[in-house]
């Protein structure tokens, strides 16, 4: 028969504990225990060969006597009862269940109703519930609901909700996943035991490979009772013992592969008791054990970095199975993330594997305290030295600005940016730049100050001389480039194309007639360029920025012809007349003689650059793109026009009206050359 050994079977770390004290206790003198220590009878009576006594109440312990608190923990009552009998008090109550303790006192001081879900018998559950003036119990999801349904109040009131360290997980989510449908404002802290959600998961899984299971522990033990139930699922073979001398080798004479598992109330002496009877590989077995035993008190040192697997999460603290290990460790939300607003469920989640490095490790209070934080700490500090030989660019995040430049955060890692490595002109104000993310180069790092320095300007150069590079290798005429307008000047734009600037000509930025650049675009402007020409060897190029497909007089022939009235600015004033915009990039002349339906002297007389008008086209030079425009011939139309519509209507008569006389040819004025 192959026998096979749960790897977490047997005694808790803080059961464990409790028994050392008292063991410890014993051997200095008298010592009492409260309470049984543990639900392990062959466990007390070995204790009490040593001298210990186990008494039911602290009226029971003789004045000024050591009084020992089992790992399942005392209501607050007791305790102040034993300081009045003068007592010493050795607390070995599991760090697990004082910690539920906290949560229920603190609850209470928030005004909220602690609801306990567990056995309510069970001294585990007694003493938290003696933390509290008003707490309630229930077992589970069925009794949650009939205090629900005999309190009908109480669904919408403030309440908390802590588990026994024992419960099974399925169990307490089915309740947090039910109770969420009828409370209105619940909390809840999963506060079962890593070491009981490991113990539970490990036998099922066992159970499952095997034809029989034996699971050792006292019949009064609630979480024995409930390792058997999850071994029964899955194997109809379970058998609970309390020790060798309850089993019969018979039983099990058809099983080919029998599992053994054992409650955290069990020692590995009455495991392995249960192993010798049912296998002849005695040798073979004390060996298992003492390498089992050898693994449960492997010691941990504060700064060691370990590894382990993310077993529940609360609003407070991350709790993590360490890896190789029985113990249970947490991880405070503080010591999680650098941010201070993180929620733990944004950065881990049930399940996750973790490293952390231990900040705190406590055999006395079976107290392991992690550090996330801390340790990515170490290692973001070797990221960021490397990365001055490397020379690797980091990004961070700009955090502050103080009189000599930034300071950054680049992986929780403070770094100094001087304001001449920013990559921002000299003088420029630099408090735009904060909470933005930029890519620096470390140039030093002292770790002994706690100083990083890093430049932006670096990074930035060596981005733009990559890019520029890019562009000569692949620039051609004609190319189209999206970029960003650099500097302004009297005769165009400098235009970054992505690492080279190339220069737009005044002329090339519109069709229209401008004065200046600044009209059309501005520093900072986002634009569409095209290459009209470059040089290579001088490192020049020409941009224009016109649209081709908007060609001016294309877009004038298609929309105005001989005749037409045209709404028109005057853009500039000769001795001979005045030009006027009809549409971006066509302008017409206006003769002096058709400025007006006077006689004016110069063209200023008449109209000024800028005036609005509306002019008639009298003649159009395709061949030379030339308009001849008449602001007299609008004046003179407008009196016909008035009295045309102010003349009655005649009915016809049967006669055929007589044709009208021709009206007089208009002289055309003729179109003049357009002056530079």
């Amino acid at each position: 028969m192959n026998i096979l050994l749960a790897k977490s079977a047997g005694f808790c770390y803080g059961v464990r504990r409790a028994v050392e004290l008292a063991e410890q206790a014993a051997a200095q003198g008298p010592v009492y225990l409260l309470g049984h220590l543990t639900h392990n009878e062959r466990v007390i009576r070995r204790l009490e060969e040593m001298g210990a006594v186990t008494i039911g109440s602290p009226e029971e312990a003789p004045t000024g006597s050591t009084v020992l608190i089992r790992a399942h923990g005392e209501p607050d009552s007791a305790y102040e009862r034993l300081s009045a009998r003068g007592c010493r008090i050795i607390d070995a109550t599991c760090p697990n269940v004082t910690r539920i303790h906290d949560i229920v006192r603190d609850a209470e001081a928030r005004g909220r109703v602690p609801v306990v879900i567990g056995e309510a018998r069970h001294p585990e559950i007694a003493a938290i519930l003696g933390c509290t003036r008003g707490g309630l119990v229930a077992s589970d999801w069925q009794g949650l609901s009939a205090l629900l349904e005999k309190q009908p109040n109480l669904a919408g009131k403030p309440l908390t909700f802590v588990s026994q360290t024992t419960a099974i997980r399925s169990d307490w989510e089915k309740i947090v996943e039910n109770t969420k449908k009828v409370c209105t404002n619940a909390e809840f802290f999963d506060t079962i035991c890593g070491a009981t959600s490991r113990r539970q998961s490990e036998a099922q899984e066992l159970a499952g490979r095997c034809d029989g299971m034996i699971v050792i522990g006292d019949r009064r033990s609630s979480n024995t009772r409930r390792l058997a139930q999850l071994c029964a699922q899955r194997c109809p073979l379970t058998v609970q013992t309390e020790g060798a001398d309850g089993l019969d080798r018979e039983q099990f004479q058809r099983v080919d592969t029998l599992g053994i598992t054992a409650g955290a109330s069990t020692p590995g002496w009455i495991i392995k008791e249960v192993y010798n009877k049912m296998s002849d590989e005695i040798m073979e077995i004390e060996q298992s054990f003492a390498d089992m035993l050898e693994e449960s008190i492997k010691p941990i040192n504060t700064g060691d970095k370990v590894t382990g697997t993310v077993i529940a999460i609360t609003p407070t603290e991350v709790q993590v199975d360490l890896t190789g290990t029985k113990f249970t460790a947490s991880i405070p939300l503080s010591e999680l993330s650098d941010d201070p607003d993180v929620k733990p469920e944004d950065v881990v989640k049930v399940g996750d594997p973790i490293e952390a490095e231990v900040v705190l490790y406590s055999d006395r209070d079976c107290e392991i305290r992690l550090s996330k934080k801390r340790l990515e700490s170490h290692k973001n500090w070797e990221t960021v030295e490397n990365a001055v030989e490397s020379k690797e660019p980091l990004e961070g995040t700009i955090t502050e600005v103080n009189k000599g430049g930034l300071v950054a955060n680049v992986k929780g890692v403070r770094v100094f940016i001087p304001a001449s490595q920013s990559g921002k002109p000299r003088g420029a104000d630099l408090a735009d730049m904060i909470k933005s993310k930029v890519k620096m180069r470390i140039t030093e790092v002292n770790k002994a100050r706690r100083r990083v320095v890093g430049s932006i300007r670096a990074v930035a150069a060596e981005a733009r001389a990559a890019a520029a590079a890019e562009v000569w290798n692949s620039i051609e005429n004609g190319k189209r480039y999206h970029g960003t307008v650099k500097s302004l000047t009297s005769y165009g734009a400098f235009v970054d194309i992505g690492g080279v600037d190339g220069m737009v000509h005044i002329s090339e930025l519109s069709w229209s007639r401008i004065k200046n650049p600044a009209e059309v675009v501005s520093v900072g402007d986002p634009v569409e360029v095209y290459v009209i020409s470059f040089d290579p060897e001088k490192r020049k190029i020409s941009l224009g920025m016109k649209d081709h497909s908007q060609e001016p007089w294309t877009v004038f022939t298609s929309k105005y012809e001989v005749g037409d009235v045209a709404h028109v600015r005057i853009v500039k004033l000769m001795t001979f007349g005045a030009f006027a915009e009809i549409v971006p990039g066509v302008d017409g002349l206006i003769h002096i003689s058709q400025l007006s339906d006077h006689r004016v002297e110069k063209p200023a007389d008449a109209v000024s650059e800028g005036d609005v008008v509306d002019a008639k086209i009298i003649a159009i030079d395709n061949e030379n793109k030339k308009v001849s425009l008449s602001i007299r011939a609008v004046l003179n139309d407008a009196p016909k026009a008035a009295e045309e519509e102010a003349a009655p209507v005649e009915e016809p008569e049967e006669e055929p009206a007589a044709e009208p006389e021709a009206a007089p040819a208009v002289e055309e004025a003729p179109a003049a050359e357009d002056a530079e």
